[in-house]
C-alpha cells in the first residue's frame, strides 16, 4: 500500500508510456526509436482495449521472462528516495517530528539526505534562453521538460509541431516566421522542419536551474523491457530491436 501526494489542486493528469507511444505518429516514433524494421515494426504494436497500467495481460508469463532489478548507486537513488522512518527524530512537547525537507547547507543531514535535500531545492522562478536550429526535414524528437514551461519564436524557416496531451490527444499545427509556440511544463512535444531552409527558433524556459528534459528514446529505453511487454502485449525479447 502506498500513500501518494501530488502538488496540484486540479484533476491529476497522467500520461502512460503506451498512451504516449500510440499518440505519437508512426513515422515520428520510428525516427525517434530507430527499431530494426523501422516503421513496419512500429506498426506491429496494437493498442489494447483495457488500460495496461492497471490490468495484467492474461499471457504475462509468456511475455515476460525476467523481472529482476539492479539497485542503482546511492547518488542516483537518493535524488528520488528518502528513508523517513530511519531519519533523525526531532522531539517536541507531546511528540516527535521526522522530516524529509530541504536544509540550507545540508545542516543536520547525512550525506545521502543531503542528496535528497538538494534535489528538492532545484526550482526557481527565473529564465533560461536558447536558440534551436533544425535542418531541413530534421526532427526535434518527442520530449518534455520536468521543470519549465517553454516558449519559442520562429526566426526563419517553417515547421510542423506536435503536442501530445496527458489525455492522449495529439495536436498538430504548422509554424512559420514570426509565430510563437508554447509548451506547458511536462507537455510532450516535437518539432519537425518541413522547408528547404533550416528552421531557426529562439526558446525561453521558465527556470534558472538546470533544465531537466526527457526524450522519447530515453524514457522508452529506460522502461524495463518486461514492463513494456506487459503494456504492449509483445514478447520481452522484441524490445531488443530498439537501438541504444
Amino acid at each position: 500500500v502506498f500513500l501518494l501526494f501530488f502538488t496540484t489542486h486540479e484533476e491529476l493528469q497522467t500520461l502512460d508510456v503506451d498512451d504516449a507511444f500510440f499518440s505519437t505518429p508512426e513515422d515520428i516514433a520510428a525516427r525517434a526509436l530507430k527499431p530494426q524494421g523501422g516503421v513496419n515494426f512500429i506498426r506491429t504494436f496494437k493498442k489494447q482495449v483495457e488500460d495496461q497500467a492497471v490490468n495484467l495481460p492474461p499471457n504475462l508469463n509468456e511475455l515476460v521472462q525476467n523481472t529482476t532489478y539492479v539497485q542503482s548507486p546511492d547518488n542516483l537513488v537518493w535524488q528520488y528516495f528518502y528513508n523517513l522512518k530511519g531519519s533523525a527524530e526531532y522531539p517536541f512537547p507531546g511528540g516527535i517530528f521526522q522530516w524529509a525537507r530541504y536544509r540550507i547547507n545540508g545542516t543536520g543531514l547525512n550525506e545521502t539526505e543531503k542528496i535528497f535535500s538538494e534535489s528538492l531545492n532545484k526550482h526557481e522562478n527565473t529564465l533560461t534562453l536558447a536558440t534551436l536550429r533544425i535542418v531541413s526535414n530534421g526532427l526535434g524528437q518527442p520530449h518534455f521538460h520536468f521543470n519549465a514551461n517553454e516558449m519559442g519564436y520562429v526566426i526563419s524557416g517553417c515547421g510542423q509541431v506536435g503536442v501530445i496531451l496527458s489525455s492522449g490527444v495529439t495536436t498538430n499545427f504548422n509554424i512559420g516566421i514570426g509565430d510563437v509556440i508554447f509548451f506547458p511544463v511536462g507537455t510532450q512535444h516535437y518539432i519537425k522542419s518541413v522547408c528547404e531552409e533550416d528552421l531557426l527558433l529562439i526558446l525561453a524556459y521558465s527556470t534558472g536551474n538546470q533544465l531537466e528534459t526527457l526524450r522519447m528514446n530515453k524514457y522508452f529505453r529506460g522502461t524495463a523491457d518486461h514492463i513494456l511487454a506487459q503494456l504492449f502485449f509483445k514478447k520481452q525479447a522484441e524490445f531488443k530491436k530498439f537501438s541504444n
